[in-house]
């Protein structure tokens, strides 16, 4: 899927175990050990073959390289977005919406009632997330644990669909 709204054509493709090397690096360049929302590798690798989970990898059309993914898990009639990160070289590109609104197509034809996600407090990301219709639901303090010791609040977003 390529979008002329973004400064470089970008194709979303279903990832899976091949593709964690590369999911790793953007994760890495994403959000580092700030405030310690990474997942590590093997939470990844454990998760991904689980029923229900999507790895979707936003890749430059021109190199192929991978500048962002989405990991989300549908359960019943609610599907989470677990993970969603782009290089931050590639930030405020529209790269994040487009996967944002990959996830909210893929959860629509799923036949999910609800969609719901975490994020840290104060992460940029948060904004996108309420202009696509996120509303508060919850906050848990104190949930992320950054290298350095800090800990950050995570705020529980959901949507009726």
């Amino acid at each position: 899927m390529a979008t002329p709204a973004l400064d470089r054509a970008v194709r979303l493709r279903a990832g899976g175990l091949r593709d964690l090397d590369e999911v790793m690096e953007v994760m890495d360049a994403a959000f580092g050990g700030r405030f310690g929302e990474a997942w590590t590798r093997s939470q990844c690798a454990g998760i991904l073959p689980m029923a229900g989970v999507s790895l979707i990898v936003a890749r430059e059309l021109e190199s192929g390289m991978a500048i962002g993914f989405s990991l989300s898990r549908t359960v019943a009639d609610e599907s989470e977005l677990l993970l969603i990160a782009v290089l931050p070289s590639h930030h405020r590109q529209g790269i994040g919406k487009l996967l944002l609104d990959d996830f909210m197509h893929r959860a629509r034809g799923s036949g999910a009632a609800r969609v719901h996600l975490e994020v840290r407090d104060g992460n940029p990301a948060v904004g996108m997330y309420r202009e696509a219709g996120f509303t508060p639901v919850g906050k848990r303090s104190n949930y992320y644990h950054a290298a350095n010791g800090k800990r950050f609040d995570a705020l529980t977003l959901s949507q009726e669909l």
